[in-house]
């Protein structure tokens, strides 16, 4: 699977990836044929009542995708928010056990939240964070396809491109397999980005992003869907149960 899904960020088009909360989204981006899927923490943290920013146990994590990757044959990428552990061991053991049940990738964050604000990690600890990790999956014989997330554009950090610039450069030089920048929008930053590294670039559906055409031509190789689709599901469910409650009827169903 790993290899297969490292090709896909290697096509002329952009990959778009599916995020998926469970079994159920999983088969609709299945059905509609799309190359890969990915986890979203935030949609499945929500969908087990918690709050995003691991405050899902990672038990839970894991059995849901357990439950997706037996369920759907397209490759899966999971968030694992932060690593699940504050070494390089325990954040390679957490990409272990996804692994054993078949993941083809994972998406891991420079960033961290303290006293409920999320912040960027410092930049140089990350990256020998992520140099140890990759050194610790290639002596165990490891194949995951690391996602490093960038959230310099999420968290509008002044002189935004320089820093996202700085950042990308060490990922790469760590070993990462791909970077992803959510909430660029901008098509001079992200054709900027492109640029300056050699790894597949990832952004994220956002109000003012480009269409997928833009995309590809600025060279962006993979398009993500973050928890948006989810939100928009249950806030479907809840304007159609306020009409059936409205009209005291289920004809709106209908």
């Amino acid at each position: 699977m790993y290899l297969e899904f490292k090709e896909l960020h290697n096509q002329t088009k952009p990959l778009i990836i599916g995020n998926v909360w469970n079994v159920q989204s999983a088969k609709v981006y299945e059905k509609l044929n799309f190359q890969a899927i990915g986890t979203s923490s935030a949609a499945i943290a929500h969908s087990l009542g918690y709050e995003d920013g691991e405050q899902m146990p990672f038990s839970d994590l894991l059995f849901i995708v357990g439950r997706i990757r037996k369920s759907v044959s397209l490759p899966v990428s999971v968030d694992i928010e932060f690593g699940y552990g504050n070494t390089a061991a325990e954040i390679a053991n957490t990409i272990i056990s996804l692994e054993k049940l078949g993941v083809a990738g994972i998406n891991i964050e420079d960033s961290l939240i303290e006293n409920g604000e999320r912040k960027l990690k410092d930049n140089l600890q990350f990256s020998q964070l992520l140099r140890e990790v990759k050194s610790i999956l290639t002596q165990q014989g490891i194949l995951v396809f690391i996602n490093v997330r960038c959230d310099a554009f999420l968290l509008d950090i002044p002189n935004t491109l320089q820093v996202a610039m700085e950042r990308i450069k060490k990922y790469e030089q760590a070993g990462a397999d791909g970077i992803f920048l959510p909430c660029i929008t901008k098509e001079s930053d992200i054709a900027t980005l492109v640029l300056q590294t050699k790894l597949p670039l990832n952004v994220m559906c956002m109000p003012d992003l480009p269409n997928f055409e833009t995309l590809e031509k600025l060279g962006v190789k993979r398009i993500s869907m973050g928890n948006f689709l989810n939100g928009y599901a249950y806030t479907s469910l809840e304007n159609m149960t306020k009409k059936i409650l409205a009209e005291q009827s289920f004809n709106p169903l209908f």
